[in-house]
């Protein structure tokens, strides 16, 4: 963990967020966290796949950063002494793919678009920046779809025209998760479910759909608006992630103006994840540039920096 988040947790204690470890039985709430963006939310951080032509010979998956002195203690809580993957037990998720069966269980490796445990998104380090802060347990709720742009197919109502066929899905994602807890998640039986807090991880389709740039922000802005009135939660901490793999300024430009919305300011944070990309050479897929090249540590960079994010909005929640 690093230094910022350590000082952040002991400073935490409002809406059940403050230093733990390990699942608290007696909480009587889940923190719930929906996850929402287009194929990097989904997840392509290769985990150990190292075939020397269709994945570079690994480099710049997990394993190889896990060998790797500089990134070892860092990662050092995914695996246990066995060599195996390690899972939480206070932080769930649930996450349908676009193609596939839906995925549930324990924060571990896998909860990602493709099958198996080859691959993760920002999901993996953003439950364990919350299961750390949080005395209560945390669910995420992951819904997300490749190719996807805010401004048509994620377009919330109240940004006019026709609302977007996957801000409709979202939401109805979310409510199947919610209705489907205590079948899929049994040791949350009979807790209360708050929704928490809102991740947003998108942006590339929007620089190649016509009139999204320039809307961009007040697109969020709408969509933003939208979701906190649809699930009576008027204060929703939003977490918003650049895209940082696209070498697009005005995208960037429209993400970062998101969090200096004067009516929203303070409730809106946006996270700079330009410097987590990594060069292609270094990286299992070098024709992946979409997908951060498929850079473990990119996608664990992105999601413990909104991670960190998430636990700084809700800390100044209680001042």
């Amino acid at each position: 963990m690093t230094t910022l988040s350590t000082l952040l947790l002991l400073a935490l204690g409002v809406a059940g967020i403050e230093s733990h470890y390990g699942p608290n039985e007696t909480a009587s709430t889940v923190r719930v966290f929906l996850l929402a963006g287009q194929s990097n939310m989904e997840g392509h951080a290769v985990v150990d796949l190292v075939h020397e032509q269709h994945y570079n010979g690994g480099k710049g998956t997990l394993i190889r950063l896990m060998d790797d002195p500089v990134w070892e203690n860092r990662l050092s809580h995914l695996r246990d002494k066995e060599g195996n993957w390690t899972s939480r037990n206070d932080v769930w998720v649930r996450y349908q793919p676009s193609k596939g069966s839906l995925k549930k269980g324990p924060l571990s490796i896998g909860f990602a678009v493709h099958e198996g445990k080859h691959h993760f998104g920002p999901e993996l380090q953003i439950g364990h920046q919350l299961g750390h802060a949080s005395k209560d347990p945390v669910l995420l709720i992951k819904t997300c779809w490749g190719g996807k742009s805010l401004h048509v197919d994620f377009r919330p109502p109240s940004a006019g025209g026709t609302t977007g066929p996957f801000y409709t899905k979202m939401i109805e994602e979310y409510r199947e998760a919610i209705g489907s807890v205590e079948k899929d998640f049994p040791s949350l039986k009979g807790k209360k479910l708050e929704l928490t807090g809102f991740f947003w991880f998108q942006g590339w389709n929007d620089m190649y759909t016509e009139g999204a740039l320039e809307n961009y922000t007040q697109n969020f802005i709408h969509l933003v608006e939208d979701l906190r009135e649809e699930f009576d939660v008027p204060l929703l901490p939003v977490v918003i992630g650049q895209t940082g793999n696209a070498d697009n300024s005005q995208l960037h430009a429209a993400q970062a103006a998101t969090e200096k919305n004067r009516q929203h300011k303070g409730s809106i944070k946006y996270v700079p994840t330009r410097q987590f990309l990594f060069k292609a050479e270094d990286s299992p897929n070098p024709g992946h540039g979409h997908h951060w090249f498929g850079h473990a540590g990119s996608y664990f960079e992105a999601g413990n920096s909104m991670g960190e994010a998430m636990i700084r909005l809700l800390s100044q929640r209680k001042k």
